[in-house]
């Protein structure tokens, strides 16, 4: 089985039938784009959800360990149809609880796509079942999930009676599409088609942006939430980890910042010597810049005005994959508004129905 896409012209919005984003009020500007989901609800219709537990292995650091992923599987109502298997991805600190996520899940379920929302090691709802958290590169957990989601798409072909296997997509919110193209680079048949939305490509220049003073806010945001999932881990953690992340009346905490702890907590556990070779080996940007390994048809989008994730490494991405026979399929679009993950416009959120109606241009041969 083998997906093709449709395209024709080199304008893809208009390919796809969406008009250009636009901002709408009162979500005006990067950083209300950006947070409109932690201020707002929206309603959605119940889905039809199972729990699937998918095992994983132990951290490079550690011998022992493992256990269970926790994803939810969200299915159409209608017996008739189905697209497609959608797993879909959270950011840093997320968990398949986030309001975006949620409510993209709903969005492609609404238009006949079954949905597997995965919890990365380290999140909430999956805390009790697994240790350790997760990293940018964690292919010893996304390979078997990818392989479980791929036997998911095979039942749901029988289920719904598919005259042909539906294809399997990934789509990752934030570091979640980094994650995602990481595993497809191992192996570019694990899907059939991803969308990376706001996702960092070279965790180094995200890293310098996300400590820049105006994001000081966001960071200790998001530090904090790194920091209360790693202490809550029920399987306990290591003396040093412990040393480094707790602060007291006689010392101050050694980790202030995302770069420490990626440095002092990501890294060694999942094998990198330090934060500089982790953000290296890590980050997509440069083995796709090399050509290196092919990645499924993929969809880039980025706005220019993301306060989180500098939109240059993309930028610069295009450029190289344009002139790459290996890599012309793949697509970028970039808007000149819509924040961190937010693009909230006039008719709702238009991230929502490009990552849609991108999934829909993708057809079975």
């Amino acid at each position: 089985m083998g997906v093709k896409d449709n395209f024709k012209r080199e304008d893809l919005l208009s390919d796809l039938g969406i008009s250009p984003f636009k901002e709408r009020i009162p979500w005006i500007g990067p950083d209300l784009q950006t947070l409109r989901d932690t201020f707002a609800s929206d309603e959605l219709p119940d889905v039809n959800t199972s729990e699937i537990r998918i095992t994983v292995p132990p951290l490079k650091s550690r011998k022992t360990g493992g256990g269970s992923l926790v994803a939810y599987l969200d299915k159409p109502s209608s017996s008739l149809r189905i697209n497609g298997l959608v797993l879909l991805l959270h950011g840093l600190g997320g968990s398949t609880r986030r309001r975006g996520l949620t409510r993209m899940a709903n969005a492609l379920v609404q238009s006949n796509f079954a949905v597997l929302k995965l919890n990365l090691r380290g999140s909430d709802p999956c805390r009790e079942f697994v240790d350790g958290t997760y990293a940018a590169e964690c292919n010893s957990d996304l390979i078997p999930v990818l392989r479980r989601a791929r036997e998911i798409s095979y039942q749901l072909t029988d289920d719904y009676q598919s005259s042909k296997n539906i294809p399997l997509f990934g789509a990752g919110i934030s570091l979640g599409g980094t994650i995602l193209l990481n595993a497809c680079m191992s192996d570019e048949t694990l899907l059939d088609g991803l969308v990376c939305i706001s996702s960092p490509l070279d965790l180094n220049e995200c890293s310098s942006s996300i400590e820049r003073a105006r994001n000081f806010i966001y960071q200790k945001w998001l530090l904090n939430r790194l920091i209360r999932q790693t202490l809550e881990d029920p399987f306990g953690i290591e003396e040093r980890e412990k040393n480094v992340l707790v602060r007291n009346k006689y010392k101050k905490r050694e980790i202030n910042n995302i770069r420490s702890f990626d440095n002092l907590i990501t890294a060694p556990r999942w094998g990198y010597e330090n934060v500089e070779e982790y953000y290296a080996k890590a980050s997509p940007f440069y083995s796709l810049m090399k050509n290196e390994k092919p990645i499924p048809k993929t969809l880039f989008i980025q706005s220019k005005d993301d306060p989180w994730v500098p939109f240059r490494a993309a930028e610069k991405l295009k450029g190289k994959m344009k002139f790459s026979n290996n890599q012309k399929s793949n697509k970028f679009i970039f808007t000149e508004k819509g924040g961190h993950n937010g693009f909230h416009g006039v008719e709702g959120c238009w991230g929502d129905q490009v990552v849609i109606k991108w999934f829909l241009s993708f057809k079975t041969i």
